[in-house]
């Protein structure tokens, strides 16, 4: 029976929709109280496992109801969690991310699998027939590489086959431990200039050369002022000191009439050879460790002359420049301190001599050749000759004989004169004459000159080489030149002179 009245509608329990009581969980609904959950989603653990802890099994009976509430709590949304649905599948594998429910989730997890890319569209290029042809681009190039070692190996080889080993025998070695070897040296006593208009008297004075704590000493100094200042003579022929027998290189003279500029030689210096001693050498080895000068106008030099003028007066009979350089610093135009030059002299006469075509300059690495000692060396054979510092492989003049030199020389077919120039050289059938015979060492430290080693005009050069005055000027600009003698002499440490001792050095070579 009905009532009068309002109809009242059947009380709901919350939790559950309307009209349904099929006993399976279902979404809270909104506003339900849920006091089991972070309300901020902290809570990664599955409920169920939380309800069930420590217990171990389900309850039975009247356990339906908890059962129930569980699957309420669990299932209750989080607002401040991404529904699962629109979760990356690769989030439901980390169990740090899900806790349990992530590893239960993993196990059913699937492969992706793009529904835009369809079946039979996806590019197997590997599975193409490839053409032929594109093995070569591998091949070619591997075949190359291959071929140049080959001929690199095969260089090689032959480079190391071809090198010639040369047997040496010591002719002199010296430390200057045991002091000046007269034996073995001659300084030369002159004041002629040597051909180059030198503007230094060479001298055997202590002054000019000494050995100290193992070093040989070569070193320019100033001339007495008063032999310059005053009307003077150097007569060195009077005292029988001489060691040429040329007049002019043996006295010299100041006339201060006016108008004339003759003077002595305003410096002194030494010059030392091994011409009157035991060791020269044809062919072989030369080794020489020297620190060179500090200071303007000095030229010191390394270098060989030949025994006997076998082909001729010079340069007809060759000359060995193994070190030339000069004491004015790297600012110096023609190239100071810091570079050394090799050389050689060769030809039928001194108005032909070819010797820029076998001219060499080294540059000192970062320093200059006044810093410290430096080898220089020389190694000479029947088929070469070369130059080097420091080391055989840092070569600075290298000749091959491969030709003979007067071909090499182009020289003309006449002379100033208009005499035929005659091949001073072709009758030995050497290729290497002149430079085919003994040749003896020379040590020294000249000062200035009027042969163009200091080039006119270059860096306050105080002198013209052509001019009658070039000595006087010369002396007038000391006060210039002289404060820059900071070091001026030669240091030599160590020379050596080896032998080429094959056994055939007398032999002809063509």
């Amino acid at each position: 029976m009905f009532s009068c009245g309002l109809l009242r509608r059947p009380p709901r329990r919350r939790g559950r929709p309307l009209g349904r009581d099929d006993g399976e969980p279902h979404p809270a609904a909104p506003g339900d109280p849920n006091t089991d959950k972070n309300p901020f989603g902290d809570e990664r653990a599955d409920s169920r496992s939380q309800n069930y802890r420590g217990s171990g099994a389900v309850p039975s009976g009247s356990g339906n109801h908890h059962h129930h509430s569980s699957h309420h709590n669990n299932h209750n949304p989080n607002p401040f969690v991404s529904p699962e649905a629109s979760r990356p599948a690769s989030s439901f594998g980390s169990a740090s991310a899900l806790g349990a429910r992530g590893v239960e989730d993993a196990r059913g997890q699937r492969y992706f699998h793009s529904r835009r890319v369809k079946k039979g569209e996806v590019e197997k290029p590997w599975l193409e027939k490839k053409d032929p042809k594109e093995k070569w681009v591998t091949i070619l190039p591997i075949i190359g590489i291959l071929v140049g070692l080959g001929v690199s190996g095969f260089l090689v080889w032959d480079g190391l086959r071809s090198v010639v080993h040369h047997k040496y025998c010591v002719v002199y070695e010296d430390d200057f431990n045991n002091g000046f070897r007269k034996d073995i040296w001659t300084p030369e006593v002159q004041v002629g200039g040597f051909g180059n208009g030198e503007f230094e008297q060479a001298t055997d004075s202590p002054e000019n050369v000494y050995v100290q704590d193992g070093v040989l000493y070569i070193k320019p100094t100033l001339q007495d002022a008063t032999l310059i200042e005053e009307n003077a003579v150097i007569n060195l022929t009077r005292d029988g000191t001489c060691t040429s027998k040329t007049l002019t290189d043996c006295v010299a003279v100041t006339n201060t009439t006016n108008g004339n500029a003759t003077i002595v030689p305003p410096t002194k210096s030494a010059r030392l050879v091994t011409k009157n001693g035991p060791a020269t050498i044809k062919y072989g080895r030369v080794e020489v460790t020297a620190k060179l000068p500090k200071g303007d106008w000095l030229w010191p030099a390394i270098w060989m002359m030949p025994v006997a003028d076998t082909y001729g007066p010079w340069p007809a009979s060759g000359e060995i420049d193994i070190m030339e350089a000069r004491g004015n610093n790297y600012t110096y135009a023609q190239g100071g301190n810091n570079i050394a030059s090799s050389a050689l002299h060769w030809g039928p006469d001194p108005a032909n001599d070819a010797w820029f075509r076998t001219n060499v300059k080294r540059p000192a690495l970062h320093t200059t050749y006044s810093a410290g000692f430096n080898t220089f060396g020389l190694e000479w054979s029947q088929k070469y000759l070369f130059t080097y510092i420091n080391s055989r492989l840092l070569q600075v003049l290298y000749t091959n004989f491969d030709q003979s030199l007067f071909q090499r020389g182009n020289f003309p077919n006449v002379d100033a004169n208009g005499t035929r120039m005659a091949d001073p050289w072709s009758q030995t059938g050497r290729l290497n004459t002149p430079f085919d015979q003994k040749f003896y060492l020379i040590l020294n430290v000249a000062v200035g000159g009027t042969n163009g080693w200091f080039e006119d005009g270059k860096s306050g050069k105080p002198w013209l080489d052509a001019s009658p005055n070039a000595k006087k000027d010369f002396w007038s600009a000391k006060d210039e030149w002289f404060p820059t003698w900071t070091d001026p002499a030669m240091q030599v440490s160590r020379v050596v002179m080896m032998q080429q001792c094959d056994g055939d050095e007398g032999v002809n070579e063509l």
